[in-house]
């Protein structure tokens, strides 16, 4: 997807520079430019007044890891400031206009220290946040010390606190699944093998499989994902509470209302169902991205 470049009448001239510069789209200032920026670009870069900007912007804000990054840059080209997303992309397109000129005014704190953001390691190594409310507290650490940083690969098992960022590496779609209790690995790989296929969805494509913590004693599932090659996280029941199904499900029996749904859900980044729960056996699949 191609960015942005917004900009008032009278700056397009150096507009257009910073459009060929960046391989943006360059559209002129109106009520609806940044509306349709704000839905199909992931990045914006305004040539006008930070009030102008700030202004179109602030209604336009959901979720600062769905909103496209915002930068501000005066006529002049003089300064590029980081508006929103300073850790989602705005601070690099910031450094990276330098190079027409223009001076990085970057307010982040962790890069303020010359400190790596959770957001950023993320970024730079091709990952995810799973756990995106973790940010907070693991940047501030960062900002007080040093924030140690650990590899793993091939089949394994994390059981993770509020205060550690679990990275996954990226991959467009994530599944979300429930079961019969004693669910065979065969069944279970199976099941997420015709669920892949009915979407159109290669196993390449998925960045995790989720489900209930309930099922962390569950066999079938842990031998099932590993036998795809996937990586599966089990979500405790507030974080899929926050995520209600969108189709009638069974899982009153184990003191929820969904499990595929809503741990597809949680675990996608644009939070959209792009296959509803589908049952294969005994075996419940929903995709999400």
């Amino acid at each position: 997807m191609r960015g942005t470049v917004i900009a008032l009448e009278r700056f397009l001239g150096p507009a257009r520079r910073i459009a060929e510069y960046l391989d943006g789209d360059l559209v002129a200032y109106s009520h609806e430019a940044f509306t349709s920026a704000f839905r199909e670009s992931p990045w914006i870069v305004a040539v006008m007044s930070m009030g102008i900007a700030a202004r179109s912007t602030a209604p336009l804000l959901r979720d600062k890891w769905q909103d496209p990054a915002v930068v501000v840059v005066d006529p002049g080209l003089t300064f590029a400031i980081p508006l929103v997303g300073g850790h989602h992309g705005a601070n690099d397109i910031a450094r990276n206009l330098a190079g027409l000129g223009a001076v990085p005014v970057i307010t982040t704190a962790t890069d303020r220290t010359g400190k790596e953001s959770v957001e950023s390691i993320a970024s730079r190594t091709g990952c995810s946040v799973l756990n995106r409310e973790s940010t907070l507290p693991v940047n501030a650490a960062v900002l007080d010390g040093e924030v140690p940083l650990y590899t793993l690969s091939g089949p394994s098992m994390v059981i993770a606190g509020p205060r550690v960022a679990v990275l996954f590496r990226k991959g467009e779609y994530a599944v979300g699944l429930g079961c019969r209790r004693g669910a065979e690995p065969a069944s279970v790989k199976s099941a997420l093998e015709k669920a892949l296929e009915k979407a159109g969805i290669s196993t390449g494509e998925v960045g995790v499989y989720a489900t209930t913590v309930k099922k962390a004693h569950e066999q079938g599932v842990i031998d099932g994902v590993r036998a795809l090659g996937g990586t599966l996280v089990f979500l405790d029941d507030a974080v899929l509470a926050a995520y209600p199904p969108e189709s009638p499900s069974r899982a009153g029996t184990v003191g929820l209302a969904g499990v595929a749904e809503p741990a597809a859900l949680a675990v996608s980044e644009k939070k959209e169902l792009v296959m509803k729960k589908t049952v294969f056996g005994g075996v419940t699949v929903a995709i999400a991205r």
